[in-house]
């Protein structure tokens, strides 16, 4: 599923409680202080799973991940589908769901890391690999035997083309509208996994991760890279090289840093850094200029994101356990102190957080809903909540010291 997410295709089938984990019943009153109006956008009935969900740039819309309920019954498909949806709103205006979902990929296809564009409202991007992906690849990370993970298909490419942004009140047959043509319009074609793309600020750079073939660890895994598109030039720019993953970049809102998590010690614990870009002329990143390691622990830490007015990451770790990820935030600039604040506590994962532009709402993947018939935890559905930033910001200057 996911970029950060990454991300990439994710599979989570994370399960059970974690140690200081609340009982179920009390994770309204745990996250209080931070979040609160906290409700589900998409729902089992729809879809088996979903996540990795964005804001556009006024918050009006979402492009999400999903894998949808088969309507003959049959076993849903191994990919995900992208998805794009106005958000519905309540009388206070604060969102509260989803009109019908409208697929935006072609139906056959793996799909991952969507991301709308910046200043056309009706442009986004995902990765896709268009047609069905061959069965033959296997998981570039995996933490032992367990079930989380996330695959490479060597297919997938960075599409981009142009959405319907008109409200369809009504679901269709199969819960959500097909969007045709499908958007498989090519950014780019370059070997190998591509995919994790996004724009910056002002739309001419695509930051995306590039999976190359030609390099790997000891263990065989696949060795990401951190790679720049001149949209009006057709350059890329190399950034991140080092050794190990290197994925799930975004912009800072300033469009002047970047966030992303990497694995180059080896050991699947993924740590967080952020990175000052060197611009040329033209105010396209072109390198890095310095480097900053935001976490260093035995944890698995990733799907950074920044808060809107840079301060701030807020992302998915396994501090709490690695049976059940859970959401943290952590100061930007290590200088501020580097001890990270707890955000969420509900049984399952939460993961993949995003901030609403205005910083209004988190947004976020969560296995906090109605058990579905036969299943043994809750599918990994989007989840959204407003936002307290001052008690956030408060929690992370206590914990801090300041």
């Amino acid at each position: 599923m996911i970029r950060r997410s990454h991300s990439l295709a994710i599979l989570l089938s994370l399960a059970g409680a974690a140690f200081g984990q609340p009982a179920a019943d009390d994770w309204h009153e745990a996250e209080a202080a931070i979040l609160t109006g906290h409700r589900p956008l998409t729902s089992r009935n729809m879809f088996t799973r979903a996540g990795e969900a964005y804001f556009n740039t006024n918050s009006s819309m979402v492009i999400f991940q999903a894998t949808p309920v088969p309507d003959d019954g049959s076993a849903p498909s191994p990919h995900y589908e992208m998805f794009v949806a106005p958000f519905t709103t309540d009388e206070q205006g604060h969102i509260d769901g989803l009109y019908t979902p409208i697929r935006v990929s072609t139906g056959q296809s793996a799909n991952t890391c969507g991301w709308f564009h910046p200043t056309q409202a009706n442009i986004v991007l995902f990765g896709s690999t268009i047609e069905p992906p061959s069965a033959a690849n296997v998981p570039g990370y995996q933490r032992g035997t367990g079930r989380y993970a996330w695959s490479f298909p060597t297919e997938m490419q960075i599409v981009s083309g142009s959405i319907s942004t008109t409200i369809i009140p009504a679901q269709g047959e199969s819960g959500y509208h097909a969007l045709r043509p499908a958007i498989t319009d090519l950014v780019f074609d370059r070997p190998g996994y591509t995919a994790e793309a996004s724009w910056s600020p002002d739309g001419r750079s695509i930051l995306y991760a590039q999976v190359d073939e030609a390099k790997s660890d000891a263990a065989g895994r696949p060795d990401a890279d951190l790679w720049v598109y001149d949209t009006k030039t057709g350059e890329h720019h190399l950034l991140v090289s080092a050794p190990g993953y290197d994925g799930g970049p975004f912009f800072s809102p300033c469009g002047t840093r970047i966030c992303y998590r990497s694995d180059r010690r080896g050991d699947n614990m993924l740590q967080l850094f952020v990175a000052d870009l060197n611009m040329n002329e033209q105010g396209v990143p072109v390198g890095i200029a310095r480097e900053i390691q935001l976490t260093d622990n035995q944890h698995v830490n990733w799907a950074p994101y920044w808060h809107p007015e840079g301060d701030l990451l807020v992302y998915a770790s396994s501090e709490a356990g690695h049976h059940n990820y859970e959401i943290f935030a952590i100061w930007a600039d290590p200088s501020r102190g580097t001890t990270p604040v707890r955000v969420t506590y509900a049984p399952g994962a939460d993961v993949l957080p995003v901030f609403s532009p205005d910083g209004q709402y988190l947004m976020w993947t969560a296995q906090r809903g109605e058990l579905a018939q036969g299943e043994q935890r809750p599918s990994s559905q989007l989840w959204i909540a407003r936002v307290n930033n001052h008690a956030l910001r408060e929690k992370l200057r206590k914990a801090n010291g300041a």
